[in-house]
């Protein structure tokens, strides 16, 4: 299905940017983030605070593998993320209250209609001129000739016009979904502790530079219910991106990782 979107050209991810630390450009992404949070666990697989708070990471795409380099870097942000709330991973997985699945991508592309504003120049000015010159022939009479003056033209912006231009639009997705540490009962998956999705969409196709993106926008989201889909606003960099970047040798930190993107009126 075709979309018709607008937008000034050119055009970058970064809808806006910005001076963070010495002098290094921000970028702002938008970012769907989706989270459900069941009711609180039973005493079996809590902590001592009520809730389940050690886990087992694993990839619950079976294709991605639990050894894949790009898996590894996938779950060191995650892992990341979850210690930001105090959780943290289970020796083995008998100990942990909860298995968190893993599970990343990019979807398909899909082509979008979007509108383009481009600009408009014309050429102004230019042209011949006449003017007398004094000459002065071999014996020292002076006359005048008329000569031709050219005028190159010069370019001017005289404005912008609308033009409609087809794009590939790329969704990629990050998706943590904790469930009870319990064996699977006459065929369904153990009871659904929390779940985050988050994704964001443009014409980037570098799922790699998104990975920490995407797990930064997880972090406020992490056992809480935001009753639907909302977009919140991730600057990178910025104090929560390079936590998540630098992985968790660093403390857990209490920085709020998103900014909800106010309704359009």
């Amino acid at each position: 299905m075709l979309r018709v979107a607008r937008r000034i050209y050119p055009v970058v991810l970064a809808s806006s940017l910005v001076l963070f630390g010495a002098g290094c450009a921000t970028s702002t992404y938008e970012v769907k983030v989706d989270s459900i949070s069941k009711s609180r666990a039973t005493a079996s697989t809590a902590g001592a605070s009520g809730e389940p708070q050690s886990y087992k990471l694993k990839s619950k795409n079976p294709a991605l593998g639990d050894e894949s380099l790009r898996y590894r870097e996938a779950a060191d942000y995650v892992k990341t993320a979850l210690s930001s709330k105090g959780l943290y991973e289970a020796v083995n997985q008998d100990r942990a209250d909860m298995i968190v699945e893993l599970d990343y991508g990019m979807d398909s592309p899909r082509t979008k209609i979007e509108t383009v504003s481009v600009p408009v120049y014309a050429q102004a000015g230019g042209g011949v001129r006449y003017e007398q010159v004094a000459v002065t022939d071999a014996k020292g009479n002076t006359g005048f000739r008329t000569v031709a003056v050219y005028q190159p033209p010069r370019t001017e912006l005289v404005g912008f016009d609308d033009v409609p231009r087809q794009v590939a639009i790329y969704e990629k997705y990050l998706r943590i979904t904790a469930r009870e540490n319990k064996p699977a009962s006459e065929g369904r998956p153990p009871a659904e502790v929390w779940s985050v999705n988050v994704s964001a969409e443009d014409e980037s196709k570098d799922l790699r530079k998104y990975l920490p993106i995407l797990a930064s926008a997880t972090a406020d989201y992490i056992g809480k219910d935001t009753t639907n889909q909302r977009t919140v606003k991730i600057k990178d960099p910025s104090q929560i991106t390079e936590f998540i970047r630098k992985g968790m040798n660093e403390a857990p930190s209490t920085v709020a990782a998103s900014q909800p993107v106010p309704p359009k009126s």
